[in-house]
């Protein structure tokens, strides 16, 4: 049985326990970090030095770095599926990955930690601003991609949706302003419409 660690509201465990859940695996998953601590205790910096979540543990198989758990979770239990077996198809969904942490994630933190992690008074909304105004334009990028697309790699869910899924519940329930992006509305719909997203992602920004 597979063993997550790490909070049930963090965006890179939602990473994690989606595809987990769309790959209908058996897990057990640990609450650590945020309120919960536990992180520098000897035994969690055996598994990640890093001391951060998320972790898996799959037999002796220890994986850290969200969006690497998600590739190994899809080579391992997702062939044809989360992990496209035609290279190309393949490369599309993991250069998407990799763009969430590169492009969408730098933006992202600063507006989600001032608008959700910092009491009012302590904000410095004009920073704010700026990043939220950056996130909109990244998002632009996607939304032109995905038209005429299903999903980023194709027809198909893959690995390539799941991070850029995560992050796009918390853009869309942000206290920001948004361009018009019909083409990732319409994509959202259809994540949306997955029991495993609405599970596992579609919980309260806390």
């Amino acid at each position: 049985m597979l063993k997550v660690w790490g909070r049930a509201n963090s965006l890179n465990v939602q990473k994690v326990m989606w595809a987990v859940a769309e790959l209908g695996l058996p897990y057990e998953r640990i609450d650590v970090g945020g309120a919960f601590g536990g992180l520098d205790t000897p035994a969690y910096a055996a598994l990640n030095p890093n001391r951060l979540i998320p972790v898996l543990e799959d037999g002796g198989t220890v994986v850290w770095e969200s969006n690497a758990i998600v590739r190994y979770l899809a080579a391992r239990y997702g062939a044809g599926t989360l992990w496209p077996e035609d290279p190309a198809t393949r490369a599309a969904a993991d250069r998407w990955m990799d763009w969430q942490l590169t492009t969408l994630q730098p933006s992202l933190s600063p507006v989600f930690l001032g608008l959700v992690r910092t009491p009012p008074e302590q904000r410095d909304m004009a920073a704010i601003g700026i990043h939220a105004e950056r996130l909109g334009q990244a998002m632009r990028i996607l939304d032109d991609h995905l038209a005429g697309r299903r999903f980023v790699a194709g027809d198909a869910l893959t690995m390539g949706d799941i991070p850029l899924g995560c992050v796009y519940w918390r853009y869309v329930n942000l206290a920001i302003d948004r361009p018009e992006l019909p083409n990732l509305a319409a994509w959202h719909e259809r994540l949306a419409a997955r029991e495993a997203y609405r599970q596992n992602v579609m919980l309260p920004l806390t």
